[in-house]
């Protein structure tokens, strides 16, 4: 970082620590207050009494969080802003989510998402599924993790390693104390410092060109500004197409049949309340995107001439945001602070409820299973089933700070988070919509489709080798009479002696994964019942979205059975 690094002074980590300690001391307060976290419904659903405003700041920072702040500002500085035209996907799958998914689970009431897949095809998909689940999780967790870690360690000489462990145990402790209630009013925070910490990067922006038309032009100039890219090749990284579909799917995978996402919305009171947080989630998640991207445009109109990568001033393009606040920001007194605890907020918030989700998935579908099995099922108290969840809690946070040390070897944050939730993102999406939208479905079938799709998906996500990306061209005749610069590449990749499915955009890796489990789960499914003779049974219609439960009942009436 250079002369850079010592900017980070005593009124910034004064500002870091006090905003730390509030955060904390949430999860402090909620530990001490009301039933004390003694309960499982109180640790996992907070009673199931938040507030609808809370609960929709909650599901946006878990969804978006400091990979959002790092990533998206990296992907429109580095290769322009075609990407936001997925959030108009939003816009469309939110409907999709509110009045065809969530009624399934609510109705259930399930306290894990994969207590479904038993009601619909049996234990083994429920086991399986969840322990993918817990996999993906633990993965993306340790991304998240990593992200705050990168920004410590760029704007306050830290090393990465240190900063990891820094975080991690932070994050682990603050997880393993605070429950549901504690996580959402944490996201509330967090969310706030989100905003904060992008608006800053706009405004300094704007000082410093004069004009966010000023920020447009120069970004333009750049051939940053590109969002009418309709190409059908779908080894293209980024088009309408790949935005559409692949986003698509990425949303509802995230927000249908997401853990993390279905545990929040039980957390209010009823079925109207839990769609109304959906609903103000939308424009607050939008907003969040297109503020982020446009923070990544007024960083490119400081450096459009000198690509601090280029001139090695950073390492990596996650790196460029906070450089920049160091670098723009770093005189004014403990505003590198507050942009540095916004972002290490927003992963202390995000890991605690990954932490809350695992732990009630590995109670619901692997402790209390393993205890039905023997006689001391009665001895299994409320209070003893709180202690555990607490201490698997303290375990996957420990899991996820060596994950972390991991990350620094998967390229761009953003993407590798992505790809991740794609991988098992799209099956699982498949999964729930075979048993949700088909009646004919089986166990054989799930199965199969599930297994197929999570092959096909993972080979597609980290299949090697694979081509780099092509980014768009730097500049670096600003840079002081610097010569000795090697640019990166900037010419399109079109290599064909890279396997074809590597060359893919990494958008279609749910996608194909939700086709193929889909599709091979409903075709098995087909030929197992017809090898067997097997007709299906009477399932509960709750364990169907209502469209297809209106439409049986409407067939049963026809055919004079009901």
């Amino acid at each position: 970082m250079g002369e850079n690094s010592n900017l980070f002074g005593i009124w910034d980590y004064i500002v870091l620590l006090a905003v730390l300690l509030v955060s904390s001391g949430i999860g402090i307060y909620y530990r001490f207050t009301g039933g004390k976290q003694r309960t499982v419904k109180e640790y996992l659903l907070a009673d199931s009494n938040l507030h609808v405003v809370p609960v929709a700041f909650s599901l946006v920072a878990t969804a978006m969080s400091a990979i959002t702040l790092l990533g998206i500002s990296s992907e429109s500085y580095t290769f322009g802003l075609q990407y936001i035209v997925q959030n108009i996907t939003h816009v469309f799958c939110t409907p999709i989510v509110t009045y065809v998914y969530l009624p399934v689970f609510y109705q259930l009431r399930v306290t894990s998402v994969y207590e479904y897949l038993e009601k619909r095809f049996g234990k083994t998909t429920r086991l399986a599924a969840s322990l993918t689940y817990s996999f993906q999780m633990i993965l993306y967790s340790g991304i998240v993790l990593y992200a705050p870690a990168l920004t410590l360690g760029t704007v306050t000489g830290i090393s990465q390693n240190v900063a990891i462990l820094s975080v991690g145990l932070i994050c682990t402790f603050y997880s393993t104390i605070g429950g549901m209630k504690a996580v959402v009013m944490a996201d509330l925070l967090q969310s706030v410092l989100m905003f904060g910490a992008v608006l800053s990067v706009i405004i300094c922006g704007v000082v410093q060109t004069g004009s966010v038309a000023e920020i447009w032009r120069i970004a333009d100039e750049g051939n940053r500004t590109g969002l009418l890219n309709f190409d059908i090749d779908p080894t293209v990284r980024h088009s309408w197409f790949s935005l559409i579909i692949g986003g698509g799917i990425t949303f509802l995978s995230a927000f249908a049949i997401n853990q993390s996402q279905i545990q929040k919305y039980l957390t209010v009171k009823d079925l109207k309340s839990a769609q109304q947080t959906i609903w103000l989630n939308l424009p607050i998640f939008v907003i969040l995107s297109l503020s982020t991207s446009l923070s990544g445009l007024a960083i490119f109109s400081k450096y459009y001439q000198c690509d601090p990568i280029a001139n090695k001033s950073i390492t990596s393009s996650d790196q460029l945001m906070p450089y920049y606040v160091l670098d723009s920001m770093g005189h004014i007194p403990g505003l590198s602070g507050f942009f540095v605890a916004g972002i290490f907020s927003g992963s202390l918030s995000t890991i605690s409820t990954s932490m809350n989700c695992l732990a009630a998935v590995s109670l619901e579908d692997y402790l209390k299973p393993l205890y039905s099995l023997g006689v001391k099922e009665s001895k299994l108290s409320d209070q003893k089933l709180s202690l555990y969840t607490k201490i698997i809690t303290f375990s996957y946070g420990l899991v996820c700070i060596c994950i972390a040390f991991l990350s620094q070897s998967m390229g761009g944050i953003y993407q590798a988070a992505l790809t991740v939730l794609g991988v098992v993102g799209g099956p699982h999406l498949g999964l729930f919509s075979l048993g949700m939208f088909t009646k004919t479905a089986n166990e054989k079938g799930a199965m199969t489709g599930l297994i197929l799709g999570l092959t096909l998906s993972t080979w597609m996500g980290f299949g090697e080798p694979r081509p780099p990306p092509s980014k768009l061209p730097v500049r670096v005749d600003g840079c002081g009479g610097i010569t000795n610069i090697s640019l990166p590449l900037v010419e399109k990749i079109t290599e064909r002696d890279y396997f074809w499915l590597y060359r893919l955009s990494y958008l279609y890796n749910g996608a194909l994964g939700l086709i193929c489990t889909f599709t091979v789960g409903f075709v098995a499914s087909k030929i197992s019942n017809k090898v067997s003779m097997a007709k299906p049974g009477n399932l509960d219609p709750n364990l169907f979205v209502p469209l297809v439960t209106r439409f049986s009942k409407k067939g049963e009436q026809n055919n004079g059975t009901v």
